[in-house]
């Protein structure tokens, strides 16, 4: 799935509020300040409206970690069933 990368590069102050409601719901609270989103039409549509404050990158989202196919690991009995088991 592809992310979004979205920095804040240029103030707000002498814009239309709407765009600054806009940043903030973007989650931005800093200039400079980065944010990653998934790409979907409601996020296009925030960054398109507040083009010219950001910059955007496209990026793909890591594969998920996940287990190593190494060795399995075994679970050991504690001595008090390895006892009753006797």
């Amino acid at each position: 799935m592809v992310l979004l990368r979205i920095t804040w590069t240029k103030s707000q102050i002498g814009y239309r509020a709407g765009h600054r409601e806009v940043v903030r719901s973007l989650g931005l609270r800093r200039l400079n300040q980065t944010v990653v989103h998934r790409d979907n039409p409601s996020i296009r549509g925030m960054v398109h409206k507040v083009a010219h404050l950001v910059t955007v990158e496209e990026i793909e989202e890591p594969e998920p970690a996940g287990r190593s196919k190494g060795r399995k690991r075994t679970v050991k009995n504690s001595g008090k069933e390895a006892k009753a088991k006797k």
